[in-house]
This record gives C-alpha cells, sequence and structure tokens, in this order.
C-alpha cells in the first residue's frame, strides 16, 4: 500500500524509524541506479563508523539519572564516632556509543577511482555533536577533490548545512559537480509537493542517469510494509508546522474515506 503523502512521507522521519528507513533507501538508490552505470562504473556501499561520546547522540540516556539510593546500612567502624555515613547515589553516566552511516560510491570499474559521492544524511549529521564534526570534514575534503557529491536532506530536524540554512524549504536535494563548483544544482521542495528527480554526475563524456527519488521511496516503503507500521492518527515525529498539520490532516481524512 502506498504511502497517502504525494511527496516526503514526514511519518518516516520518526527517530524510531528512521534508521532503518536510512539503511534502506541506500540500497534502494544504489540497486535503482546501478543498472544505467554498467559497465563501466559499479555503486559501492561504503560505511564510516565513530565513537561517539556527545550527549546530543545519545538518545535515550539522560545526562545523569538517579536510579536508587541505597537503603542498606554500612556497618559502624570501631574507630569513628560518626552516628550516620552519607550513603551514595547510584546514577547512570553518557556511554559512548558506536555510530556507522553508510553511503555510496560510484566507481570507475578500470581505475577504482570514486566518481561520485551519494549521501543520504542522518539526525546526526545535522544537530551539534561529534557526528556533525565528522561529516562536515567528510564534506569539505569532497567538495574540495574532484568528486563529485550528491546530498540528500529529507529530515525536517536539526540544521542543514550552511549553504542550505538561507533556503526556506523541509527538504533539500544538492547536486555539486567538481567541474562547476562552487556552483552548484539546489533542488528544493516542500512537504507538499513530489520528490524530484535528479541527474547523476559521472564523467563529462558520459550520459548522466536519471534517479526519480520518489519512485525509489515509494518502492522502500511498500517493501518495508511501513502502512503496518505507522499509526497516522497520530501527530507526526517531529510535529509539522501548524499550516501544514490542518493540510495533512486533510489529506488523510480524504484517504482513508
Amino acid at each position: 500500500m502506498p504511502s497517502p503523502f504525494p511527496g516526503m512521507d514526514p511519518y518516516l522521519e520518526n527517530p524510531e524509524l528512521w534508521s532503518e528507513v536510512h539503511s534502506r533507501l541506500i540500497v534502494a538508490i544504489a540497486d535503482a541506479i546501478a543498472p544505467s552505470l554498467r559497465p563501466k562504473y559499479r555503486v559501492a556501499i561504503e560505511k564510516r563508523t565513530y565513537l561517539s561520546g556527545d550527549d546530543s547522540v545519545l538518545v535515550g540516556i539522560p545526562d545523569v539519572a538517579v536510579l536508587s539510593q541505597r537503603s542498606t546500612s554500612i556497618p559502624t567502624l570501631a574507630t569513628t564516632t560518626l552516628s550516620s555515613i552519607r550513603q551514595p547515589l547510584e546514577v547512570t553516566v553518557p556511554m559512548p556509543e558506536m555510530v556507522s552511516e553508510r553511503y555510496l560510491e560510484i566507481r570507475e570499474i578500470k581505475t577504482d577511482y570514486t566518481i561520485t559521492v551519494i549521501e543520504v544524511l542522518s539526525p546526526t549529521n545535522k544537530r551539534v555533536g561529534e557526528g556533525r564534526q565528522i561529516y562536515h570534514r567528510k564534506r569539505l575534503q569532497v567538495l574540495a577533490s574532484a568528486r563529485h557529491l550528491i546530498e540528500i536532506d529529507l529530515l525536517r530536524a536539526g540544521q542543514p548545512p550552511l549553504v542550505f540554512q538561507d533556503i526556506h524549504s523541509a527538504y533539500r536535494i544538492l547536486v555539486s559537480r567538481s567541474n562547476r563548483r562552487p556552483v552548484s544544482d539546489l533542488y528544493a521542495f516542500t512537504l507538499r509537493e513530489p520528490i524530484p528527480a535528479f541527474p547523476i554526475p559521472l564523467k563529462a563524456e558520459d550520459v548522466e542517469p536519471l534517479l526519480d527519488l520518489q519512485e525509489t521511496l515509494n518502492g522502500v516503503y511498500d517493501r518495508a510494509g511501513y502502512d503496518l507500521a505507522i499509526d497516522y492518527s497520530q501527530p507526526s515525529i517531529p510535529p509539522l508546522s501548524e499550516a501544514d498539520t490542518v493540510w495533512a490532516a486533510n489529506l488523510l481524512r480524504s484517504d482513508r474515506a
């Protein structure tokens, strides 16, 4: 069953669901573009892993949480005259978390050189902390190289990269060709619009295949059975604007009619 939304489904942005959506979408994009890249190129699924101790990454783990106060008594020491000794509290401290982020690389078969990097942003890339810093450094490395960059941002929450901060849109896709920088193509779209298709830049002599990201996401939604996992009677997380809340309610009401 398809999503009731014409473009990005905001319910897929729920932190409880997004990690799965992200993983499935990365694989689906690779599968969608691979046939048109053969035999000159292949699509590799890469992973960067880092240990994050930043509080913003430790979702669900409080800074300091008092779990219990011991009620058992400590035996009286023969050498002390104190009638009581202050008991310690048991607390939970944030623990480092191993974070893995997947992305795509289009590689030339003959040279094994990476021609294009495709990133689908995660929440850790958009909030202050270790994840954003690591991603920003990787992003700068790509932009300073001869590699093309495609950056897909389907998350309303968090801080977008600096190049996007003056663009008032819910979602964004950046296509940055190495031979045109600093000029790049930005596809900005709202919740109410279909996700635009965009070209995949390769070498100058090659025809650029078109990725229909809307169709790709629709396939992910259907195969994963997200219509069975999402309760559309509840507000989306993160919440929509007031105007979009009214629009979405009317859309979901007509879809159920």
